[in-house]
């Protein structure tokens, strides 16, 4: 991407341990490639949980503010130029407790809904589980883009396959990107660049194989537990070396998949690896508070994907307002 001097401030919510938020600023590398900076800057990032503030701080930037977004002040927020947040997403999920907007925690996505009704921001982008999309056929989904027309903006649903995009997992998460009603136009849906040639577990994690300790961060910690020995049970996925992993959860206890060719399951790193992070990403907590973070995050390569359209798009709309500009004055 060519150099360019405009700049997109950027509030972030639910910011976990800054998966969306890394995705979105760019400047990273995984695997030996350069994820180049974005034009977006992230001015404030808000979660709840106290360690992922201490993960986020020492990885990405002190723009982290500790809050409740079920009773935050969101007037006094920042206004930027576009919002973006994963907002939780046990209640929709296949895995999770299926509560849907009929739980407290389903319904933080308003928090989002909020922002943007008191701010108008140009865009956001809200992030959730494919799962989202069907349940209580299709009311849901309909419910939270209700609400997002409501606060003035124009609506669409992404699903993406996370290894459609570069990310070594099989991950499939739906996006709502919205923008507001009076800005013209919309962004397209990023192009999977990697639909024909998905990288493998191998490929994202086969150079630690022979790593055991922390000159690799986060290396040496994983959980140490046995297979069962009968159906299903904890850890039994096993991911083939060829293709890309299982998706990687956040509970420690729910099928944290083994080691496609070793005797234990994967490490930390290797899940980080999955969701790329890069190595230089470190967890500083236990093994299970880490693995909740990375299981929760948007793979920072799959963000970025969908912030380059966004990118994009609001470059696009900034040059035609400025060309505008310019046709008045010469008027």
């Amino acid at each position: 991407m060519q150099a360019q001097t405009e700049t997109f401030s950027v509030a972030s919510f639910f910011a976990g341990c800054g998966g969306l938020d890394l995705g979105f600023q760019g400047g990273f590398h995984f695997k030996g490639e350069s994820v180049p900076r974005t034009a977006f800057e992230i001015e404030q990032a808000f979660e709840l949980d106290p360690l992922c503030e201490i993960t986020y701080k020492q990885n990405i930037g002190n723009h982290f503010h500790r809050a409740d977004l079920s009773q935050a002040c969101v007037a006094g927020m920042v206004r930027a130029d576009l919002l973006i947040g994963g907002f939780p997403c046990q209640d929709f999920s296949i895995c999770g407790p299926r509560k849907g907007l009929g739980s407290e925690r389903g319904r933080l996505y308003s928090s989002l809904v909020q922002y943007c009704a008191i701010h108008q921001p140009k865009m956001f982008v809200a992030e959730n589980v494919a799962n989202i999309l069907t349940m209580h056929k299709g009311k849901v989904i309909e419910r939270i883009l209700g609400d997002f027309r409501e606060a003035g903006y124009r609506v669409e649903c992404w699903r993406l396959n996370a290894a459609d995009y570069g990310v070594p997992q099989a991950r499939y998460r739906v996006f709502i990107v919205g923008v507001r009603n009076d800005i013209s136009g919309f962004p397209d849906k990023p192009l999977p660049q990697y639909a024909d040639s998905h990288r493998s577990i191998e490929w994202a994690i086969g150079d630690l194989v022979g790593v055991h300790d922390e000159s690799v961060p986060n290396q040496s910690q994983y959980f140490k537990a046995n297979r069962a020995k009968n159906g299903h049970g904890q850890g039994d996925e096993i991911s083939q070396a060829g293709k890309p992993g299982y998706t990687v959860r956040a509970n420690a206890k729910s099928r944290v998949q083994f080691h496609y060719s070793l005797q234990r399951r994967l490490t930390i790193r290797e899940c980080a690896r999955l969701q790329t992070f890069p190595d230089d990403f470190v967890f500083p907590h236990s093994a299970t508070s880490n693995i909740m973070q990375i299981g929760n995050a948007v793979p920072p390569l799959l963000a970025n994907a969908v912030a380059r359209v966004c990118e994009r798009f609001l470059l696009q709309q900034h040059t035609s307002d400025q060309l505008d500009v310019t046709r008045d004055k010469a008027a």
